[in-house]
């Protein structure tokens, strides 16, 4: 088997599923990895077959180490913080400097989760049902440790909900369901993901025209905090073409006067709606940028770090609008993913979007979730 290998994937499902046929994981918070090893060499492949290895060299030693001579693994690259996953912090490990990366690999060190094995020695695993996957991945990592860590799993769905709840406040984001007699199936959703769903009000600041130019292509989010400054927290968007039309026209009165008394006049480069250019949607910087509630917040015009040259114009909106969006989980105050669109509220007003509306998950320790070593995972979980 020779890299890339495009990862198996997994469908979103409302609540646990109730069934038989299924295992549950914890859902990581990480980067996607498949690691390959032959002999002396290792290789970390990431979800987009773009290799991650050079961004990762604490990775080399420790894999080395632990994993059989000819091997391929499917896994997360966590980083551990204040024993929370931090994925603000492994997003910046994505460093074009070679220099930069050296340092970070030393200060902010990651960490490799197992969770399937697709081949060992001169065997290909991805025509085996996932129960056997498991075994050879279990025996694969004998008595390794940390970094190195083998998944928990349970097959007890009282447990697997009651880790829906404990293990977000770890810093992770649900649950994985397998089919235990499942093939690996590469970049196909045949596996399950049980994820966390919320609602807020947000005040609409701003949009950035789709990649197309002609319409919305996202729109931006404000909060407020206590002290009333609003508070850039993400975006709404994955319109339809029609969608998109539309909203411009529906926006277009709150354009007039906008920049004027913008609460973010000062950040990026905020332009009149008739010489805003347009912009892609669902950037890195719209997702996963840290807004700590400081005036360290990151601004919607703010450059992107993973492609500078992208245009960050933005149209500014009067603060007047509130909309109800649906979203997964935050981090760091902002909205971790990209959020859906529900419906606008006139009944709300923009003074009453405020952070203190946002579910915060109990604080649990990541050593709840990481059992210290591969073979007490297997004791703990009933795998022996």
């Amino acid at each position: 088997m020779n890299p890339p290998v495009k990862p198996m994937l997994a469908k979103a499902v409302a609540g646990i599923p109730d069934r038989d046929d299924v295992v549950f994981e914890p859902k990581w918070d990480g980067f996607r990895c498949i690691v390959f090893r032959d002999g002396d060499e290792i290789l970390l492949g990431s979800r987009n077959e773009k290799p991650l290895t050079r961004y990762f060299p604490e990775m080399v030693a420790p894999l080395l180490a632990s994993l059989p001579d000819k091997v391929v693994i499917d896994g997360e690259l966590i980083l551990v913080t204040n024993n929370h996953l931090d994925f603000d912090a492994l997003q910046q490990r994505i460093h074009p400097a070679e220099s930069r990366v050296a340092m970070l690999s030393q200060s902010t060190p990651a960490q490799f989760v197992a969770f399937d094995l697709l081949a060992i020695g001169d065997q290909d695993m991805r025509t085996a049902p996932f129960s056997e996957r498991r075994a050879a991945l279990v025996n694969a990592l004998g008595d390794a440790g940390p970094p190195i860590h083998l998944t928990r799993l349970t097959a007890d769905k009282a447990e697997a909900a009651q880790w829906f709840v404990d293990f977000e406040g770890a810093g992770l984001d649900g649950l994985i369901a397998k089919p235990t007699s499942d093939p690996y199936l590469e970049n196909k959703r045949a596996q399950l993901k049980i994820k966390h769903v919320r609602t807020a009000d947000a005040v609409i600041a701003g949009y950035r025209w789709h990649k197309d130019g002609k319409g919305v292509g996202s729109l931006l989010l404000g909060l407020h905090d206590d002290e009333g400054e609003l508070h850039h927290v993400g975006v709404a968007a994955s319109f339809t073409a029609k969608r998109r039309a539309e909203l411009v026209d529906e926006l277009a009165p709150l354009t007039s006067g906008a920049l004027s008394n913008h609460p973010w006049k000062g950040w990026g480069r905020a332009q009149p709606e008739d010489t805003a250019q347009p912009e892609d949607t669902a950037q890195p910087e719209d997702t996963a940028q840290p807004n700590s509630g400081t005036s360290e917040v990151r601004m919607p015009g703010a450059p992107n770090r993973w492609n500078g040259k992208k245009d960050h114009s933005w149209v500014p909106l009067r603060i007047e609008q509130v909309v109800e969006v649906k979203y997964n989980a935050t981090l760091n105050g902002r909205f971790r993913e990209v959020t859906r669109f529900l419906r606008w509220r006139p009944d709300k007003t923009p003074a009453q979007c405020t952070f203190d509306q946002l579910e915060e998950p109990i604080p649990v320790g990541l050593d709840t979730v990481l059992l210290s070593t591969p073979l007490a995972s297997k004791a703990a979980d009933g795998q022996d």
